[in-house]
C-alpha cells in the first residue's frame, strides 16, 4: 500500500519521471504551452507553480534553485525576467488545464498545459 506517498508515478522510473518534468516544465516556459496527457499536465502543473513563485522571490538563490531544475539558462532568464513580472499581483494559480478529450491511438485523455497569461495571436495566423 502506498499511503501518504504523494505524486504520481506515471508507469515509469524515479529518475526517467524526473528527467519528463523537468523536459515538460523548461518546454512550458519556453512555449508558455504544451499539449500532453492529462496525469502529466496535472503533475508538471505542481513543479511550474513552485518555479513561479521562485522567479517572483527574484533573489539569487531562488534563481540558483530554479537553474538546479530546469538547467537552461536562456529559460531561467525569461521566466525571472517576463513571466514573474506578468505574475506578480497574482498568488496563485498560474497556469491552466484544458481538457481536449482522448487521444487517437491510444484513448488517452488529453489537455492542454498553459499560463494563464498565455494569450493566441490570431493576426499573425491569419497573414502566414
Amino acid at each position: 500500500m502506498r499511503h501518504r506517498k504523494s505524486g504520481r508515478r506515471l508507469g515509469r522510473t524515479s529518475s526517467h519521471r524526473e528527467a519528463m518534468v523537468r523536459n515538460m516544465v523548461t518546454s512550458l516556459f519556453e512555449h508558455e504551452r504544451i499539449v500532453t496527457t492529462t496525469p502529466k499536465a496535472k503533475e508538471v502543473r505542481r513543479v511550474v507553480d513552485k518555479m513561479i513563485t521562485l522567479a517572483k522571490r527574484g533573489d539569487l538563490h531562488a534563481r540558483r534553485q530554479a537553474l538546479s531544475f530546469i538547467r537552461s539558462r536562456d529559460v531561467v532568464a525569461k521566466l525571472f525576467d517576463e513571466i514573474q513580472e506578468q505574475f506578480s499581483d497574482r498568488n496563485g494559480g498560474y497556469t491552466r488545464i484544458i481538457q481536449t478529450g482522448p487521444r487517437r491511438g491510444d484513448c488517452a485523455p488529453m489537455a492542454i498545459l498553459e499560463l494563464v497569461s498565455y494569450s493566441e495571436d490570431l493576426g499573425d495566423e491569419i497573414d502566414n
